[in-house]
């Protein structure tokens, strides 16, 4: 990783980070519809993976990924607009989160169907090599994801195919409130049904990029699929209605210390690789400004409640 690259993944994981500490905020005032879905201390699985990727690629980001939409070119304000479901949303106000996309940017909308979006993506990774292009297709999953059907149907047949396909396997620590020793049996990585296997300390930011660079080429020499296990935790319920609870609290300390943000900005450091000074400031007013207008933003028109729903005369 050179030091251009390296800026641009920290100024990411700080990004997200920002963002979804500023939609806490609006949660805990009562102003998103619904939850949030932090990915407190996995920041750089989402933002590392994706941005290993060239612009050509496509992935597919679940609902702890906003990291990999903002290295996509996905604006936080169109974030807020989202969880506030205004009218100037992506999705116009009838749906939540970050559950949005764009092709022209290279993203598969995210599903709650935890496991949906891999025969999806094996699916576009297939296109790919229909038409022969060199492209690779990237989407996520848990660990309770990884225990449906869907999963192991698309990964099957992403590795029968031989298809550019990396599915980066996010071993967070809980599916929920369930520990993995209470829903799988071994690692996450013995899911891979035949894919080639990578398994990388999900909170080192450059490790997992360099080993997405490392599935994205295995997938362009025609050697894919890629499962790519990120082992990390997940610092924060799992949405914002949800107190932990369940989780040892010395657990939760140990995984702090190995918090993916600070420790790369000590990696950079060694390498006297210093960010803007004033990055982190910036970043909060430009957010606390993006906020705003999103609250300013109309609310959607009821009587075009049904638009883009039924057919039209």
């Amino acid at each position: 990783m050179d030091q251009s690259t390296a800026l641009r993944l920290h100024e990411a994981m700080l990004l997200t980070r920002l963002t979804e500490e500023r939609l806490v905020k609006l949660f805990r005032q009562g102003k998103t519809l619904g939850s949030v879905y932090r990915s407190l201390g996995q920041e750089a699985t989402a933002c590392a993976t994706a941005l290993a990727l060239g612009p050509e690629d496509m992935v597919a980001p679940l609902i702890r990924n906003l990291g990999s939409m903002l290295v996509r070119g996905v604006r936080p304000e169109e974030v807020f607009l989202q969880y506030l479901g205004r009218a100037t949303s992506p999705t116009g106000g009838r749906d939540h989160n970050n559950h949005f996309g764009g092709i022209e940017r290279g993203i598969v909308a995210t599903t709650s169907m935890l496991g949906a979006l891999i025969p999806v993506m094996a699916g576009v990774a297939l296109s790919f090599r229909q038409r022969g292009e060199r492209r690779v297709a990237m989407t996520w999953i848990g660990d309770g994801g990884s225990s449906t059907g869907a999963f192991y149907e698309g990964l099957n047949f992403a590795v029968v195919q031989r298809l550019p396909l990396i599915v980066v396997g996010e071993a967070n620590g809980f599916a929920f409130s369930t520990p993995p020793e209470r829903q799988m049996a071994g690692r996450m990585s013995a899911r891979a049904q035949g894919a080639f296997t990578l398994t990388v300390d999900g909170n080192d930011a450059a490790a997992v990029y360099a080993a997405a660079a490392q599935a994205r080429q295995v997938c362009l020499d025609g050697k894919g699929p890629v499962f790519l296990v990120c082992e990390t935790f997940r610092l924060s319920g799992h949405a914002e209605h949800d107190d932990q609870r369940y989780v040892d609290p010395a657990l939760l300390e140990t995984w702090r210390e190995k918090d993916p943000l600070p420790r790369f900005e000590a990696w950079m450091a060694q390498r006297r690789w210093s960010p803007d000074p004033g990055l982190h400031e910036r970043l909060v007013a430009d957010l606390a400004a993006a906020g705003e207008r999103a609250l300013a933003a109309p609310w959607p028109d009821p009587s075009t409640l049904e638009d883009g729903v039924f057919a039209r005369p």
